[in-house]
């Protein structure tokens, strides 16, 4: 692709994308001594005795730990670690970039479930949110409900819960655009791990009620044997329309909306051409689509979305997790909930005053995302 070379030299060059800067000078023996040592100590010792004036006293207000195995990186599956670290830096600059909020890239060399809590929980003090970035399902979810249950500070999946806050808006516009009812949809979701999981739960808690889900393996359906060693799919199926076994072609005949969160190049324009007329496909799948944009408007599409920032209609988590996180470091949200994030994609949604085929959501550089979104994070 063409901006691959260019991105290796911009990495090359910079040697990575972060850097830390002090907030105070350090000009002479006066600043060193109010930033450091003797002064410090005196900071030290009112957080021992008021840890509640921690937050006010250090970062920890504004700081989000981007914590991440390497375990689902973007599109490129289960690279590790050390090939995490450019996307969580990325990370990292669009917190700073978009709401102002200090994050910290951390990979972990391990992919234990149990491991992974703990670190977590042992380097949480200095930090104000969580945000959890590329694990792979199902132990994606078993990490999330845990820490989210034992510590007094919000984490989130982003690509759970970013990822399915801002597909709803876009949906919502998309409603707008072709005037129909949110009842009356068929939606397949490709992608039955965590980003179409909650996805499907996102939405059907807003109304949506005819979504087929399919996994590599085809339709999720009640017959399927393998489904009953994977909670997250056996307790979803219970909240969706019984479906047929059958291959993702069976399921997109008839079907006005595809949300592809699963690999590219799994959509064709035969497939296309089955859906209903004029239907809409969000094809998120990184850094390659489900099927590229072009394509699937010569099949007919009507409205093409992506998750790439060089197609029109990006649908992108950046429109979600600096306002989600602002918010909820801002008004010491502890529990960011489905409720929080419906009512943020609806004023998303409302940002675009008239949402058309190429423009269904607000740009990720318009000003009014971040607040919009943090104002309903409370």
């Amino acid at each position: 692709m063409e901006y691959n070379e260019g991105s290796l030299e911009l990495h090359k060059k910079n040697r990575g994308k972060l850097e830390i800067k002090s907030k105070v000078p350090l000009n002479n023996r006066e600043d060193l001594a109010l930033a450091y040592t003797p002064g410090v100590g005196a900071v030290s010792s009112e957080i021992a005795a008021h840890p509640d004036r921690v937050r006010e006293l250090t970062i920890k207000q504004n700081t989000v730990a981007i914590i991440s195995d390497g375990s689902s990186v973007l599109g490129l599956g289960n690279i590790g670690p050390l090939a995490a670290i450019p996307v969580m830096e990325g990370k990292a600059i669009l917190f700073k970039q978009f709401a102002n909020i200090d994050a910290f890239p951390i990979c972990l060399d391990t992919q234990d479930t149990e491991e992974i809590i703990r670190t977590i929980k042992n380097i949480v003090p200095i930090f104000g949110g969580i945000n959890l970035e590329d694990i792979a399902a199902p132990r994606c979810f078993e990490i999330e409900r845990r820490l989210k249950a034992e510590l007094d500070i919000p984490v989130m999946h982003d690509d759970q819960h970013g990822t399915a806050m801002v597909v709803l808006a876009a949906l919502i516009n998309i409603l707008r655009v072709k005037n129909m009812d949110k009842a009356d949809i068929k939606l397949v979701v490709n992608g039955a791990g965590a980003a179409g999981i909650a996805i499907a739960r996102l939405l059907l808690q807003y109304g949506f009620v005819n979504i087929i889900m399919c996994d590599s393996k085809g339709v999720l359906s009640t017959d399927r044997t393998d489904i009953a060693a994977n909670p997250e799919k056996q307790e979803l199926l219970a909240l969706i329309p019984p479906a047929k076994s059958g291959s993702l072609t069976d399921a997109i005949a008839g079907a006005e909306v595809f949300i592809g969160v699963s690999k590219g190049n799994v959509l064709t324009a035969d497939m296309v051409r089955l859906m209903s007329p004029r239907p809409v496909i969000l094809a998120l799948a990184n850094p390659i689509p489900e099927i590229a944009p072009q394509l699937a408007h010569e099949a007919g599409a009507y409205i093409v979305a992506t998750g790439r920032s060089d197609f029109p209609n990006q649908i992108n988590n950046v429109l979600a997790f600096p306002g989600i996180f602002r918010g909820a470091l801002d008004n010491h949200v502890n529990d960011i909930t489905n409720v929080m994030l419906t009512k943020a994609a609806e004023t998303l949604a409302q940002l675009v005053a008239q949402p058309t085929v190429d423009n269904i959501l607000p740009d990720i550089f318009d000003p009014r995302v971040v607040p919009a979104v943090a104002a309903q994070i409370k």
